[in-house]
């Protein structure tokens, strides 16, 4: 059998070495001719699964993709060949909270901002927007759910309008990207929603980058609006819109959700999912392959604080780091190759925080940090 997978998937070798003969390949590279022979194809999102990439080949039974979002996979017709497909919901939805967390400490630093002060709007509900209201609620800040799609099935959360959360201090996107349906989110913040946005607010995407019409965002910024942005999906990848670039707080190439254990989440889903499509009982965990971070323990000596939190955060994920090598290395590395070569970041659990006996609050480990043993 052969296993072909996207080179950028961490530890697929260490999981699916044992499953068959593995090929890598590059994600935006991968052809028709090239995966032809495939029986299994393991992809990440820059890679459209399709009938124009699988109509030359006749023997693939497998499709996964290590990433939650499934825009770039054509499911009708994998259903209709009778092709297994699997995704990876919430693999790096913790991943990229803490992506969002870390450039509200940077921001709120920045102008001097209290975090609990805040309001937070998130826009979508899933597995990522879930993540990051526990975060929040750890941190005592107000936030609001939309989400008329989960409101519609029963979801027993308070859920609030769009046009609510586009009222909030903070408006954090994290919904797939649709083009169909009652609440489709392709342009979802268009010219109109756009124009309600205030000098005040902060606008973060870290979902997909055709959720907000780009072409308005830049002109919208070069009339002078002050919306602060945090940037990290655009439209067109990888071919963006650069002069939005300058008018971004942070920019960065698409990786909230690249931590090594929001990346190898996303293998070891798969490697679950066509061990059951195989037949095979599993005997390989994330645990095995993981390395200790740089920085394993931390001790704090005093009352937790926004100034112990700032710390903190920034110990383990700075995303000051991943901006500047966006702003500076983007022309001459090009947007695939910053993703390619994104260097090792870990989340808040790779940490273990001991706090003082006699702590008040318990908020380095609600935000994710290891308890000591």
């Amino acid at each position: 059998m052969k296993i072909y997978y996207d080179e950028n998937m961490p530890f697929a070798r260490e999981f699916f070495s044992g499953l068959g003969e593995l090929v890598p390949f590059a994600g935006r590279e991968l052809s028709p001719q090239i995966a032809a022979d495939a029986d299994v194809l393991l992809v990440r999102s820059i890679t459209r699964v399709n009938e124009a990439l699988l109509a030359e080949n006749e023997n693939i039974q497998f499709v996964g993709t290590a990433t939650i979002g499934v825009d770039h996979i054509d499911q009708d017709y994998l259903s209709r060949r009778n092709i297994a497909f699997s995704a990876a919901p919430g693999c790096n939805a913790v991943s990229v909270a803490e992506y969002v967390l870390s450039a509200l400490v940077v921001l709120a630093e920045r102008y001097l901002l209290n975090l609990s002060a805040l309001t937070v709007g998130i826009v979508g509900a899933g597995n990522t927007g879930t993540r990051l209201s526990e975060k929040l609620a750890a941190l005592g800040i107000k936030y609001y759910l939309c989400d008329p799609l989960l409101a519609e099935q029963g979801d027993e959360r308070d859920f609030s309008s769009l046009e609510h959360v586009l009222s909030c201090d903070v408006i954090s996107l994290h919904v797939p990207l649709t083009t169909a349906g009652e609440y489709p989110s392709h342009h979802l913040l268009n010219r109109e929603n756009l124009a309600r946005l205030t000098d005040r607010q902060i606008l973060i995407n870290a979902c997909r980058g055709e959720v907000v019409d780009n072409q308005a965002l830049l002109t919208l910024k070069q009339q002078g609006h002050g919306l602060k942005l945090v940037w990290d999906v655009w439209e067109n990848e990888p071919d963006i819109l650069q002069p939005l670039i300058e008018h971004t707080e942070i920019a960065t190439a698409h990786i909230a959700g690249y931590s090594l254990e929001g990346k190898a989440r996303g293998t070891e889903m798969l490697y679950l999912a066509l061990c059951k499509q195989l037949k095979i009982k599993p005997n390989l965990t994330l645990e095995q392959f993981l390395p200790p971070a740089a920085i394993t323990y931390v001790e704090i000596k005093q009352h937790f604080d926004e100034i112990i939190l700032n710390q903190l955060v920034k110990m383990v994920y700075d995303v000051r780091r991943d901006d500047g090598i966006f702003r500076q290395q983007l022309n001459s590395q090009g947007f695939d190759m910053l993703r390619k070569n994104y260097p090792v970041r870990r989340e808040f659990s790779a940490v273990t925080v001991a706090l003082p006996e006699q702590a008040s609050s318990d908020v380095p480990h609600q935000l994710g940090f290891n308890f000591p043993r």
